[in-house]
């Protein structure tokens, strides 16, 4: 099987899998945690190889977070996310993209914007919850 011209190896299909299969945007150890209940000799190498190649075709997001391991994230749509400072989790959030921020960018400073990337950090109502009581 290929996708793009691309070979999709087991191991690749199985992480692909992984990352479209979860909405908790995981980290490349969780992935290999996962991977290696169904392909137990597969090793973390194989894992970020892979990662990086479906990140590299389209197929999956590379999230970067200053100091911190990055998350993968399937749905590679224009979405925005909100990172629990208390938890950690990582939620997608349903607002429309605010294409008027390209739009400002373009205007007042003269460049061309492909996309933007906007994020939210806070304590989620999760959290707050467990705050209260």
């Amino acid at each position: 099987m290929s996708v793009a011209g691309t070979r999709l190896t087991k191991q690749k299909s199985l992480i692909l899998d992984l990352i479209l299969g979860t909405k908790c945007h995981p980290t490349a150890d969780w992935v290999y945690q996962e991977a290696r209940q169904h392909i137990p000799d597969i090793s973390l190498g194989t894992v970020y190889r892979n990662l990086n190649a479906l990140a590299n075709q389209g197929l999956i997001r590379e999230m970067n977070y200053a100091g911190s391991s990055s998350r993968y994230d399937g749905d590679v749509s224009q979405h925005y996310h909100f990172t629990c400072q208390s938890c950690g989790n990582v939620f997608d959030l349903p607002l429309e993209a605010f294409t008027m921020i390209d739009n400002l960018v373009e205007e007042q400073e003269g460049h061309s914007v492909e996309a933007h990337r906007l994020e939210f950090y806070g304590t989620c109502k999760t959290c707050k919850i467990e705050e209260k009581q």
